[in-house]
């Protein structure tokens, strides 16, 4: 399963780095499949095949990684415009609408593809569901003041959840902003992610939740059949 699943991600990010075209502005996502896609277009640069690239990154780990392989960067204050955003999820409903989070990195990651004139979401096939927040829990990203407070009013919303803790370190997960993560299960999962996207920051506490709602133009999804990798891409308006 593990060599499957690492097929399937490979396969995705190396299609997502062949819609980067020279001169681009291209966010720089986060997790496992972003990584294999950082490390593709970072053998494109090296090679020469892509040129005038400039990476904006969603977090501390795509930064680093980037670096690593010589992709030149700038941050979010010092670019005008992103062309093209490539980033996983941790669940796609069939209204291409997303939790992301899973890294604790989405407040960078939304601003990034928010940003973006396009935005591809990298995945494999097992990320694909029917309703979000079934399986996979919401992350919330509040004020370290305000944790329990926010935890209270997610509840009475139909929201229970706690803080995410560390796994190596005593104590919760901080962000890279220095904040706490709630993460949240809805009753019957979210199946109006629109209204409670903005329900939940509206909450006086919450810097961002992981709900990506209206953002995604394609989704490149990855499947091994027969021991081989293959993309379906998933695009808005398209069967």
């Amino acid at each position: 399963m593990v060599d499957s699943q690492n097929q399937m991600k490979q396969a995705v990010a190396e299609a997502a780095v062949k819609q980067i075209q020279n001169g681009m502005v291209v966010g720089l996502g986060s997790g496992s499949t972003a990584a294999l896609m950082i490390k593709e277009l970072g053998k494109k640069i090296s090679s020469g095949e892509l040129e005038k690239i400039v990476g904006v990154t969603t977090s501390f780990q795509s930064e680093v990684l980037a670096s690593e392989l010589g992709i030149p960067l700038q941050n979010l204050n010092s670019i005008d415009h992103i062309d093209l955003a490539i980033d996983g999820a941790d669940e796609v409903d069939p209204q291409f609408q997303l939790i992301k989070g899973g890294g604790a990195c989405h407040v960078q990651e939304k601003l990034v593809a928010a940003k973006a004139e396009r935005f591809v979401v990298v995945v494999d096939k097992t990320k694909i569901v029917e309703t979000l927040n079934l399986d996979f829990l919401l992350p919330v990203e509040v004020l370290p003041s305000a944790w329990k407070q926010v935890k209270g009013i997610l509840y009475e919303l139909g929201g229970t959840g706690e803080l995410r803790m560390a796994k190596f370190k005593a104590g919760p997960v901080v962000t890279d902003q220095g904040n706490l993560v709630l993460d949240i299960k809805m009753k019957n999962g979210i199946k109006h992610p629109q209204s409670l996207e903005k329900e939940i920051n509206n909450i006086p506490g919450v810097l961002e939740n992981g709900l990506f709602v209206d953002l995604t133009n394609e989704v490149l999804v990855g499947k091994v059949e027969n021991n081989v990798a293959s993309v379906q891409s998933l695009r808005k308006g398209s069967n």
